[in-house]
């Protein structure tokens, strides 16, 4: 597995490193850590072609510019090599590299994934601009957004106790739904480990009329039992794969949106993580409004959220998933 983990010093950073302990992920891989400096850096060879031609006053601000900017680059580099040694700490077989780059935080962190062909970006929920103090940082939102890999945004544990690790699947037969069953699957967690497979109905709400008119209340109630059913069966498969990974899986459907459902069920049931499939890729556009129950679950949860995009990043042609 290749991993790409953002760093910027908050708080939030350092949950989301934190939360390496709790991601299930195998003894080897490599990981590198991204810090990013606000700044903008012309290059030096422009500064020193146009001397001639700039007056000695906008020469000056120019480098004053670049010198501040340079030292906000060496600040990034000496903050990745601090995350670098707690990384290397939760994951010691792992080989960590660093890298300090400057401009915009959530395009280049987007950016350097893909150089990297990560499998994984790990961000925290928020950062230390004013922009950020959302519910979900602009920068979590945008990775969450443009990456092209799966994306965690980790917020570690509240409570370190010695109780089982729990895991919510969000789970609704898309493709989407059925990587992130697979992602679950393909990690190692430990001993006891529970995971609960998630279906939530949106209920069928009849017309003011229809509610006086027994015949149309029984076919709502047909409609959602026939719904449950079939996403129960699809999911059989799913709860077997889990199962013969030692997990301790089962399933559960719950009238209501999936954007309130899961965050209030991993909150009730204490769950330490909740994975959700990502939607087929599309446009630009298509990935800001069609990502926005994914987002949505990532915003509100207290844990941890892995927003899960399939291996092949190839689009299904799928659409109306619920979970992405």
């Amino acid at each position: 597995m290749n991993l790409l983990i953002a760093y910027d010093g908050s708080k939030d950073a350092e949950a989301a490193i934190d939360d390496l302990h709790f991601c299930g992920l195998r003894s080897h891989g490599t990981a590198e850590v991204i810090s990013v400096a606000e700044a903008w850096l012309p290059p030096s060879n422009e500064i020193d072609a146009s001397e001639d031609e700039l007056p000695q006053s906008v020469r000056d601000i120019t480098q004053g510019w670049r010198q501040k900017s340079e030292k906000a680059v060496a600040e990034a580099a000496m903050l990745a090599r601090f995350a670098s040694s707690r990384v290397k700490a939760a994951l010691p077989n792992w080989e960590v590299t660093t890298i300090a780059v400057y401009g915009s935080p959530g395009w280049e962190i987007v950016s350097e994934s893909e150089k990297l062909n990560a499998d994984l970006v790990l961000v925290g929920a928020q950062g230390h601009s004013f922009l950020s103090r959302m519910v979900l940082g602009s920068i979590s939102q945008r990775v969450l957004t443009e990456a092209r890999c799966s994306v965690r945004i980790g917020r570690g544990k509240i409570e370190l106790d010695a109780g089982p690790t729990r895991i919510i699947v969000g789970f609704d037969g898309s493709r989407g739904a059925k990587a992130a069953v697979a992602a679950v699957a393909r990690r190692r967690w430990s001993a006891g480990t529970e995971v609960l497979v998630i279906t939530a109905i949106d209920p069928v709400v009849p017309s003011a009329i229809g509610r006086f008119v027994p015949p149309v209340t029984r076919s709502v109630e047909e409609i959602e039992a026939t719904e449950t059913l079939v996403m129960q069966e699809s999911a059989v498969s799913a709860i077997e794969d889990l199962k013969s990974q030692g997990l301790a899986a089962s399933f559960k459907a719950i009238p209501g949106n999936p954007k309130d459902i899961l965050p209030n069920e991993a909150e009730k049931w204490g769950a330490d993580s909740i994975f959700v499939g990502a939607n087929s890729w599309g446009s630009r556009t298509e990935r800001f409004l069609m990502g926005s129950t994914s987002a949505a679950v990532a915003s509100r949860a207290h844990c941890s959220v892995e927003v899960v995009r399939a291996p092949d990043r190839q689009s299904s042609g799928e659409s109306g998933q619920k979970y992405g």
